[in-house]
């Protein structure tokens, strides 16, 4: 169990520098492209690690690296939520909608089609 937290701890350390990284390069007022990007990018990842641990490719303390750990503390639920509610509350009510509608169709199709790359490459 200790183990196991430590390989997520030091995942999410990595994930979160990443995504500060992101962030930084990608900062802009108009639209929070940072935690799109990461959401999306981390989205397709998490699905091709997903089938690479169905098909025991992965070994359970490297998803816990890299799914729960890396990509875990990569992406954010928490900030996309934030953001939309600073938009709507910022009067930009209509990108708050896209964003909201971008972030929901496109993270799932991303990690179907992470999975199915993932299927194609490692089954």
């Amino acid at each position: 169990m200790l183990q196991q937290i430590g390989i997520v701890t030091l995942g999410g350390a990595i994930g979160a520098g990443l995504r500060y990284a992101v962030g930084e390069w990608l900062s802009t007022d108009s639209f929070p492209y940072a935690t799109l990007s990461v959401n999306l990018v981390g989205s397709f990842l998490l699905g091709i690690l997903a089938i690479g641990l169905t098909q025991n490719l992965v070994s359970t303390n490297l998803a816990l690296l890299l799914g729960t750990g890396v990509l875990g503390a990569f992406t954010t639920m928490s900030t996309f939520s934030v953001e939309t509610v600073e938009m709507f509350d910022n009067g930009q009510g209509g990108s708050a909608i896209v964003y909201v509608l971008v972030t929901m169709m496109l993270c799932p199709l991303l990690a179907l089609i992470g999975w199915k790359i993932g299927e194609a490459i490692l089954a």
